[in-house]
């Protein structure tokens, strides 16, 4: 159940997301952690959460692999794209995330971004990656 306090971080740095965890905390959230993308989709499976954190750069199945398939299946939950490389903003794959945001020590940003995506209406919004044919 989505009671829009529930987010999903996916990152490889255990520490990042202790400490990212532990700030969310402080703010109300539950967190949820998966290590790669092949993580995520089985976290997934039996948790829709209110958003998803994802970093790129993640061994097995990294950020990029499975942005589209999150996308597409969860596209009410908005995606916050999380890396420490502002190079993938150029990667049109990218654009299908809510944001896109450089790792930094503060995370103020972030919690900023979170708040305002999760305050947006709820209501199922139009697919962000263009249908076949389209």
């Amino acid at each position: 159940m989505d009671d829009g306090k529930t987010i999903l971080i996916v990152d490889d740095d255990e520490y990042f997301v202790k400490l990212l965890a532990d700030e969310l905390g402080d703010e109300g959230y539950t967190t949820k952690h998966a290590s790669n993308g092949v993580e995520a989709i089985l976290v997934l499976k039996h948790l829709k959460p209110s958003l998803i954190i994802l970093d790129i750069v993640m061994p097995v199945m990294d950020g990029m692999e499975v942005l589209g398939p999150i996308v597409r299946r969860y596209e009410d939950v908005p995606v916050i794209l999380h890396s420490s490389y502002e190079d993938f903003k150029k990667d049109f794959k990218s654009w299908s995330a809510d944001a896109y945001l450089v790792k930094s020590p503060d995370f103020r940003e972030l919690k900023g971004v979170i708040r305002s995506l999760l305050s947006k209406n709820r209501r199922r919004r139009p697919s962000r990656l263009p249908q076949p044919g389209v």
